[in-house]
């Protein structure tokens, strides 16, 4: 029962705020539906804590049948199933209770319109769609929320649709992830291809045999699982924005500030992690694609990591660091350490969402100023928020004592990644281990200067914008709390289960691991000393670096760009993907359409519809009209004409014999 209305309960509230809110009012719609959300978080923690030595599956109704084809809409409950609905409701109804202030009185509408019902709506029905995602026992089931969640992040980026930029990035990330969606289907398709089948239950089993067969594949034999898990992990790349598929993600940022939290930082991006692990049994037995998800993953966090340098958005730079993050859970999945990537998405939901949200406050009180080079000094203007933004800052940076498992958040699970890439003693693990580590010390440095150039230093930007700074009201600054508390204690109190001693029997079916061929997280756990401290020496490298730069000497960084205009230049347009992609992919498709349009469309179909139309049919017409002369002895003369044609044809082709 807890699994049903925990799936249902946010769809509910998405029905009725959506349509029902001229009947009950826009407050009520709001308080509906965050209520419903908060319900499915209090169950999912009850669920959270429970035992999950089997799986267990809940049918609910019978939904495809055709031919060998049979689908059950169900819900399938286990470890991995119970973590994600922990991460996904929780900052799901925390972001409704956030966003009943930071919604109020929004600027970008005019007063008296009614748009707060239509957001919680489409808050709630994304929540719905996510859990589907997270719940499914099935590819079909599994995709439909795919798709799901893909429909409510275009309605929430281009949620002010008066915004040109808006309705863009809301097209773009449409766009973008549809690339990686074709993959998964792909996918999806070739499954049932070569086992008959697209239930989990069916498919887990058939691992090692697919590693044995091939089939063809764009004119070549390929490996079944090696095409299968490749074709998956693309459609992973689109939604969880890693290196090429990537680009829609900071351009997201133009949805309100509690989408940011919800969508890009905690739960929709995470999919692409849920989908790798939930699907480990298969790439168990697929090492090429894990080497691939390796690599794409360390790169990922290193290039998101040195953009992130530059940027001057506070919510860009919070994109960027979240995009880094994701490599982070992908470099684990690919070194066969499933279980890290989960605990890094697991802690990584609090601190992110609470920096997105700590940001929102921020933008809320310098009237929606969103460049932190017009900040400073606000410290003492939104103490809550400072010391909210302080925690997230200190966990995401990986603030803890060495060779312990005490510390922050962030330094517990983002630390196990680091020491599992090392232990995977291979050449893609060492290549993720040194950009891992380079990452982290990147991390701490445009983590702090997020804080010193927002927090610290003097006042800058507009004088009265300051003076009328004010810290948000409560139904902001509870959430901030809540995840603050996650933030510090998820880290300690769930190691022993996410990576620890704990972690097979915890996680039970809900992961496969081949332990004939993969032990590198028992490996992890024996790694050398310096291995260990590593990511720690890092982070205290970029604070220092970061705070020489923006406390000791803030004339230093605009120096600093000055000498090397290229290489600013350079991180300041994001590696310059969205030109290279507009110069490849946009405007030659642009060029086509035109010449489709011009050429095929204009010349060619319509001329020769339009020569028919205005030649040929009226010539025959007037041919017609002209046979119709009312003398009888002319339709005689036709008719004769008829009879001798058809005793002519009979006698030649088709006489008696």
């Amino acid at each position: 029962m807890m699994p049903t209305i925990i799936l249902f309960g946010p769809l509910l509230g998405a029905l009725i705020a959506g349509f029902g809110w001229r009947i009950i009012g826009e407050k009520n719609a709001m308080y509906l539906t965050t209520g419903l959300l908060f319900l499915s978080a209090f169950l999912s923690w009850i669920l959270f804590f429970g035992d999950y030595d089997t799986v267990e599956i809940i049918t609910l109704f019978r939904w495809v049948e055709s031919g060998s084809l049979s689908v059950d809409w169900a819900i399938r409950m286990d470890r991995l199933t119970a973590v994600m609905l922990v991460v996904v409701t929780t900052v799901s109804s925390l972001v409704h209770l956030y966003s009943i202030g930071y919604m109020k009185d929004d600027p970008q509408w005019k007063k008296g319109e009614s748009y707060l019902p239509r957001f919680f709506a489409y808050l709630s029905f994304f929540t719905f769609s996510m859990l589907i995602l997270v719940t499914s026992d099935n590819l079909l089931q599994m995709f439909f929320g795919w798709e799901g969640v893909g429909v409510a992040s275009y309605l929430l980026i281009g949620f002010y649709y008066r915004k040109p930029s808006a309705n863009a990035a809301a097209m773009k990330a449409f766009i973008v992830n549809r690339v990686g969606d074709f993959g998964f289907a792909l996918g999806i398709f070739a499954i049932y291809m070569m086992t008959d089948s697209i239930n989990f239950s069916e498919i887990f089993t058939q691992g090692h045999y697919l590693s044995t067969v091939s089939f063809s594949f764009l004119y070549m034999e390929v490996n079944a699982v090696e095409a299968i898990t490749m074709l998956l992990f693309i459609g992973a790349m689109g939604k969880s924005a890693q290196l090429f598929l990537h680009t829609w993600l900071p351009d997201a940022m133009e949805g309100p500030t509690p989408v940011s939290a919800l969508i890009h930082a905690a739960t929709m991006v995470t999919a692409g992690v849920f989908l790798v692990v939930r699907m480990s049994p298969l790439f168990e037995y697929a090492p090429g694609t894990l080497a691939f998800v390796t690599v794409i993953g360390a790169s990922t966090a290193f290039v998101a990591a040195t953009i992130a340098l530059v940027q001057n958005d506070i919510k860009r730079v919070i994109a960027y660091s979240t995009m880094s993050q994701l490599g982070y859970m992908f470099a684990a999945a690919g070194v066969g350490v499933y279980q890290a990537a989960m605990f890094h998405l697991f802690t990584h939901a609090f601190f992110k969402a609470m920096l997105f949200l700590g940001a929102g406050a921020v933008i809320m009180a310098m009237h929606h100023e969103q460049d932190m080079r017009k900040y400073g000094a606000l410290r003492k203007k939104i103490p809550y928020t400072f010391w909210a933004m302080m925690i997230g800052t200190l966990a995401i940076t990986g603030v803890g004592i060495p060779l312990t498992n005490i510390g922050l958040a962030g330094f517990i699970s983002k630390d196990a990644i680091i020491e599992s890439t090392f232990a995977a003693g291979s050449a893609v693990g060492e290549y993720a281990f040194w950009l891992l580590l380079a990452a982290a010390a990147m991390t701490s440095f445009y983590s702090w200067r997020l804080m010193f150039l927002t927090f610290y230093g003097k006042e800058k930007g507009d004088k009265h914008t300051h003076e009328h700074a004010h810290e948000s009201p409560m139904v902001m600054i509870i959430p901030l709390a809540v995840l603050a508390l996650g933030s510090i204690f998820a880290g300690m109190f769930l190691y022993g289960d996410f990576f620890g001693k704990n972690v097979f029997a915890w996680f039970g079916p809900a992961v496969y691991v081949n332990h004939e061929t993969n032990t590198v997280l028992e490996a992890a756990h024996d790694v050398s000393k310096w291995v260990k401290v590593s990511p720690f020496i890092a982070m205290v490298a970029g604070f220092l670096t970061s705070y020489y730069f923006y406390i000791i000497n803030p004339a230093f960084p605009k120096a600093l760009a000055a000498r090397n205009p290229g290489l600013y230049k350079f991180l300041l347009n994001k590696w310059y993907f969205d030109e290279a992609y507009d110069f490849l992919f946009v405007k030659p498709a642009k060029r086509f359409g035109h010449f489709l349009w011009k050429k095929l469309d204009g010349s060619v179909i319509d001329g020769t519809i339009n020569g028919i139309a205005m030649g040929f049919i009226p010539f025959l017409t007037r041919a017609a009209a002209k046979a119709q002369s009312g003398y009888l002895f002319h339709y005689a003369f036709a008719m004769i004409l008829g009879v001798v044609g058809l005793i002519t044809w009979f006698a030649i082709f088709g006489g008696a014999r």
